[in-house]
């Protein structure tokens, strides 16, 4: 059993709380501390979670790790003080706001602090098979990846997995391309009525980081939008995979073709219940469900895999995604978005947490 307390309410909380309730026999929270009254009652009352007013009250409870879901200024303050405590932590995304609230980490890492960050894209069904499958050596070597799926720091995770990016310095090219959209649901539900949403704008940027490039382009209505669909390329050598489709060459004269196939049961009269299995690629799976049975979202399937990634970590197992890995991709992303103020070219050089 995996136990973990959570300190802050904010939105991704209630994330957290519904993958332990869909998945009891794996998680266990321990309590929370939320300094809202009102936040505080209203977690309590529908995930029946034990509430605490000091952070000393929940590490009372005995969790192996905390979770922090915080506001941007206040995480870095949290980190610091629960690694004094030598409490681990799995940090919310990103783990700090400025590149110098970034550096200003580096004293964590350097030092040993039991800290992850949350960043569940490259865990996410689809995602991750694309992942297994541009590291299988089927597209050779990998060189380009286009993504238009998160924003920021979240999708230059996702790029730099693609293209197994460490820390390399990179040149940025971003520019902002306003858009008006018809306005649909957001994370507080579906609009009453039709209406339009100006002002909204879409960041796109090229990330040359020598022998492989990286093209990212999000707009902020796509998380929710029943129109704006997601786009994913990677190009090799051999091969490329674009969206679902896959194609590589066994020899040159042989061309092999296949599309990703969601295993989702409990459809077309599957009495299993209803849950997603996998992400087939031809014959083999490309992606297994490591928590079948429960229903989850595939983003709250790839949050799961955080949180028992943490565990294993906490025991002694490898990283899930570093402090160092997280800053490095919110710097980035900072820089993205500094050139598309700035209509400039940026440099990354190579920063202290690297």
């Amino acid at each position: 059993m995996i136990k973990f307390g959570i300190v802050g309410g904010g939105w991704r909380t209630e994330f957290f709380l519904r993958i332990a309730r869909e998945l009891p026999e794996v998680f266990e929270v321990t309590g929370m501390f939320v300094r809202k009254q009102e936040r505080a009652e209203e977690l309590t009352k529908q995930f029946g979670v034990q509430t605490y007013s000091t952070l000393g009250e929940l590490l009372g409870t005995g969790p192996d790790f905390l979770i922090t879901s915080l506001s941007w200024s206040s995480n870095p303050v949290f980190l610091r003080e629960l690694a004094d405590r030598g409490i681990p932590v799995l940090s919310e995304t990103p783990p700090a706001p400025t590149h110098a609230d970034l550096v200003a980490l580096t004293d964590l890492i350097k030092t040993g602090a039991k800290i992850q960050v949350a960043e569940q894209y490259s865990f996410q069904p689809e995602h991750a098979a694309r992942i297994t499958i541009a590291r299988s050596g089927k597209l050779g070597d990998v060189f380009q990846a286009q993504l238009s799926v998160c924003h920021g720091y979240h999708g230059i995770s996702l790029l730099r997995r693609l293209l197994d990016i460490g820390f390399e310095g990179a040149k940025i090219s971003a520019r902002r391309i306003p858009e008006t959209v018809v306005g649909g649901p957001d994370r507080n539900g579906r609009p009453p009525k039709e209406e339009t949403i100006q002002h909204q704008s879409q960041l796109i940027a090229h990330l040359d980081f020598g022998d492989k490039h990286a093209i990212f382009d999000f707009v902020g209505s796509m998380y929710h939008s029943y129109i704006r669909t997601h786009r994913t390329l990677v190009r090799g050598t051999r091969g490329e995979i674009n969206n679902r489709e896959v194609r590589y060459l066994a020899d040159f004269q042989t061309p092999i073709h296949y599309e990703l196939r969601r295993v989702d049961m409990g459809q077309t009269g599957n009495l299993d219940g209803y849950f997603h299995q996998g992400v087939l690629a031809g014959e083999q799976w490309a992606y297994r469900n490591p928590f079948p049975f429960a229903r989850l979202m595939d983003d709250e399937i790839a949050i799961a895999a955080c949180m028992v990634g943490m565990s294993e970590y906490v025991q002694g197992g490898p990283d899930i995604y570093s402090l160092a890995e997280a800053c490095q991709d919110h710097y980035l992303s900072i820089l993205m978005e500094e050139s598309a103020d700035s209509g400039q070219e940026l440099v990354a050089s190579t920063q202290p947490w690297a």
